[in-house]
C-alpha cells in the first residue's frame, strides 16, 4: 500500500518502547490520526525536531485496515514554534490548544476549519507572545464549529434578554445567566467580553491582535468558552490548571 501523504500538526506524543514514539497528530486531509514513529527517539532519529508538538510539517504514513495505528515513514517540517515553546505561559498555552483538540475532534474526521483555527492561533501566540486574546478566540471558535455554543444575548434559565447586563457564568453550566438567575459562585462576564465574542465571529484574529484588547475581556470569555468545553468532555483540562498562577 503506498504512503498517504498529508499536512499536519503534531498534537501530542508519548514515549513507546526503547526508542519509538506514539504520535497523536491532525493531518489536514483525514482527520485526527495516532500513529508510530519508529526510531524517533535515538539520537540519530532522521525526524530529528519534526515531532515537537504543534509544528506543522507534512508528513507521509501507511496504514492499515486491521490496525488502529498507523506508520510514521517521513516528516518534513513546515513551520515551528519555538519562540512560544520557550516561554512558560506561551508553551503552556500551546499545550492546552493540543489537549482541546485532542479531546473534541473525533479520529479520522477531517476538518480543514479546526487545521486552519490551530495554525492561527499558535502563529499569533508566537508573533505576539501573548496568549489571552488567542486563546479567547480559539476557544470560542472551537466551541462553535462544536455546535455547543448558547445564546450569548440571553440567559439560558429564564430566556431573559441580558442586553447590557452583566452575565454569569459557572463551570459545567450550559450557558450564561441572568442576575436573578445566577447559581453561587458564579463568575461574572461583563458586556464587553460578549461584544468581543460577537466580533470575533466576523473579524479576523490577526486584525484583532493589532488592537489593545484588555486582557480581563478576552480572560473571561476564554474562561466561559473553556467552561463549555469541560462540560462536553465530562472532565476537566489538565493544562488549564497549569495556567493558573504559580505560587
Amino acid at each position: 500500500m503506498p504512503a498517504k501523504e498529508s499536512e499536519a500538526i503534531i498534537l501530542r506524543t508519548y514515549p513507546l518502547g526503547e526508542g519509538d514514539r506514539l504520535v497523536s497528530f491532525l493531518s489536514r486531509s483525514v482527520g485526527r490520526i495516532r500513529g508510530v514513529a519508529a526510531g524517533a527517539r535515538r539520537t540519530k532519529s532522521r525526524f530529528g525536531a519534526t515531532l515537537e508538538v504543534m509544528s506543522y510539517v507534512r508528513i507521509w504514513f501507511f496504514e492499515r485496515e486491521t490496525r488502529d495505528l498507523v506508520r510514521i515513514n517521513q516528516c518534513e517540517l513546515l513551520e515551528t514554534f519555538l519562540g512560544a515553546q520557550r516561554e512558560y505561559n506561551l508553551n503552556v498555552a500551546l499545550a492546552l490548544i493540543s489537549e482541546v483538540t485532542e479531546g473534541v475532534l473525533p479520529e479520522r474526521e477531517a476538518s480543514d476549519a479546526v487545521f486552519r483555527l490551530l495554525l492561527v492561533t499558535a502563529r499569533t501566540i508566537e508573533r505576539t507572545a501573548s496568549i489571552c486574546l488567542p486563546l479567547a478566540y480559539f476557544s470560542l471558535w472551537t466551541v462553535r464549529l462544536g455546535g455547543w455554543l448558547p445564546p450569548l444575548d440571553r440567559c439560558s434559565s429564564c430566556d431573559k434578554e441580558l442586553k447590557n447586563d452583566v452575565a454569569y457564568h459557572a463551570q459545567f453550566a450550559h450557558g450564561l445567566a441572568c442576575r436573578g438567575c445566577r447559581s453561587a459562585g458564579a463568575s461574572p462576564m461583563p458586556v464587553e467580553s460578549r461584544l468581543l465574542a460577537q466580533r470575533m465571529f466576523t473579524e479576523q484574529l490577526e486584525r484583532l491582535a493589532e488592537e489593545k484588547i484588555a486582557g480581563e475581556t478576552a480572560g473571561e470569555l476564554t474562561n466561559f468558552m473553556l467552561d463549555l468545553i469541560e462540560h462536553h468532555l465530562e472532565k476537566k483540562l489538565i493544562t488549564r490548571r497549569m495556567m493558573e498562577p504559580r505560587s
